[in-house]
C-alpha cells in the first residue's frame, strides 16, 4: 500500500491497519492518533514529526526509521523491532516498550519518563540526556548503552543488565542499585546522592568528581575505584573494600567507615571524618597504585575535620 491510499483510509475514518506494509514509506509530520499498526512493517520509514499518540504498534518492525521528534505518548510498542532507529527527543511518556528491541537506536534526548521498558534490549543504544525518571527497566538489557547526562530518578533496575554502560553526568539521586554489578562502570561526575548501593561491585568504576551524599555503599565492592574529587560527605561506607581505591581530593565528611579496608588505598588531599582517624591509621596497609606512596603516608596528607565540608 502506498502513502497516499494509506492516508486517504486514514482520514475516511479507518483505523485498522494491522500486519501493513509500508516500508520507506513518508509519513513524517503526520497525525495518527490511535492508528492500529499491529505487526505492520515500517523498515526505514519516515515518521519524523508525526503524531502516533495512543497508537498500537506491537510487533511492528520500525527497523532503521526515523521517529525523531514523533509524538509517541501512550503508544504499544510492546516487541517491536527498533532496531536502530532514529528516536531523538520523541516523546515517549508512559510508552509501552515491554520486550522491544531498541539495539542500536538512537533515543538521546529522548522523553521516556514513565514509560515501561521491561525486558527491553538497550544493548549499545544512545540514551545521552534521556529522561528516564520513573521508568521501568527491569530485566532490561543496556550493556554498551550509553547514558550520560541522563535523568533517572525513580527508575526501577532490578536485574537489569548494566555492562560496560556509560553512566557519566547521569542524575541517579536515590536510585537503588543495590547488589548490582557496576564493574568498570563509567559513573564520572554522576548524582547518586541518598542512592542504594550496598553491595554493589565496583571494582574498578569511575567515579570521579561525582556525588553521593548520604549513599548506603555497605559492603560494597570499590576495589580499584577511582574517586577523586568525589563527594561522600555522611554516606554509609561501613564494610567497604577500597583497596587500592583512589579517593584523593575526595570529600568524606562524617561519613561512616567502620570495618573498611584501605589497603593501598590513596588518601591525598582527602577530607576525613576526625572520629575515624584511629580506626583508619590502624588498617593503612599495602602501596598506592598511582602513587606508589604508602597509605599511611597518604593519610598524613589528607585533612581530619570534625564537621562537614561542603
Amino acid at each position: 500500500m502506498n502513502a497516499s491510499y494509506f492516508l486517504e483510509m486514514y482520514e475516511a475514518g479507518y483505523r485498522d491497519f494491522a500486519g501493513i506494509h509500508l516500508n520507506s514509506v513518508n509519513l513524517s509530520q503526520r497525525i495518527l492518533v490511535a492508528v492500529d499498526l499491529a505487526e505492520a512493517s515500517l523498515v526505514g520509514a519516515d515518521l519524523a514529526r508525526a503524531f502516533l499518540t495512543k497508537a498500537n504498534l506491537y510487533r511492528a518492525n520500525l527497523h532503521r526509521a526515523n521517529l525523531s521528534f514523533t509524538k509517541l505518548s501512550d503508544v504499544n510498542l510492546r516487541q517491536s523491532d527498533l532496531s536502530k532507529a532514529d528516536l531523538r527527543s520523541t516523546f515517549m511518556v508512559k510508552a509501552h516498550l515491554e520486550g522491544a528491541n531498541l539495539s542500536g537506536a538512537n533515543l538521546g534526548q529522548a522523553n521516556l519518563r514513565g514509560a515501561n521498558l521491561e525486558g527491553a534490549n538497550l544493548c549499545g543504544a544512545n540514551l545521552q540526556g534521556a529522561n528516564l525518571r520513573g521508568a521501568n527497566l527491569s530485566q532490561a538489557n543496556l550493556s554498551w548503552a550509553n547514558l550520560s547526562g541522563s535523568r533517572m530518578g525513580g527508575v526501577a533496575l532490578d536485574r537489569t543488565q548494566l555492562a560496560d554502560v556509560t553512566l557519566e553526568g547521569a542524575y541517579l539521586n536515590g536510585v537503588d542499585l543495590r547488589g548490582m554489578d557496576l564493574s568498570g562502570v563509567n559513573l564520572s561526575q554522576a548524582r547518586l546522592n541518598g542512592a542504594k548501593l550496598d553491595l554493589v561491585n565496583l571494582t574498578g568504576a569511575n567515579l570521579s568528581q561525582a556525588t553521593l551524599r548520604r549513599a548506603s555503599l555497605q559492603q560494597a565492592n570499590l576495589t580499584g575505584t577511582i574517586l577523586t574529587g568525589a563527594v561522600l560527605w555522611h554516606a554509609d561506607m561501613q564494610g567497604v573494600n577500597l583497596t587500592r581505591a583512589d579517593l584523593s581530593q575526595a570529600n568524606l565528611a562524617g561519613a561512616l567507615l567502620q570495618a573498611t579496608s584501605i589497603t593501598g588505598a590513596e588518601f591525598t588531599d582527602a577530607i576525613l571524618p576526625e572520629e575515624s582517624r584511629n580506626g583508619l591509621y590502624a588498617l593503612a596497609t599495602g602501596e598506592t597504585l598511582w602513587s606508589h606512596r604508602l597509605t599511611r603516608e597518604t593519610l598524613d596528607r589528607s585533612q581530619f575535620v570534625n564537621q562537614l565540608v561542603f
